[in-house]
């Protein structure tokens, strides 16, 4: 099964149960290298969903010391693909990761963040 590492709104039960139809078996996690940084929210629908007007985002920095905490959730491969079209309205995109445990992971980085590649 895959990992999909969550330090935002998909560790919430509502968005959880309303993107999967299910609430995730997971556990705290680290990504290194990377902090955390806040993207305003522009499409209503992913508003009203959340709750929230910014969404969390992971940016890159490099640095070993600056950590971003989360979930690591096991998913399916059609979990991921719900998963992508929730990020995406958020201009997210799905990029591959080692997390602090050494295990591999998926993570949703704003689109537009530089070196994105951990």
């Amino acid at each position: 099964m895959p990992l999909l590492f969550s330090y935002g709104t998909l560790q919430q039960q509502n968005v959880q149960l309303a993107t999967f139809r299910r609430l995730l078996d997971g556990h705290p996690d680290e990504l290194h290298g990377y902090e955390s940084t806040l993207v305003a929210i522009d499409d209503p629908q992913l508003v009203a969903t959340s709750g929230k007007t910014h969404h969390a985002n992971a940016s890159y920095t490099g640095h070993r010391d600056h950590r971003v905490t989360g979930t690591a959730f096991d998913v399916t491969e059609d979990e991921l693909v719900a998963a992508d079209a929730y990020e995406r309205l958020a201009s997210y995109e799905r990029v591959r990761v080692a997390l602090a445990s050494g295990k591999q992971a998926w993570v949703y980085v704003y689109a537009a963040t530089p070196g994105r590649e951990a």
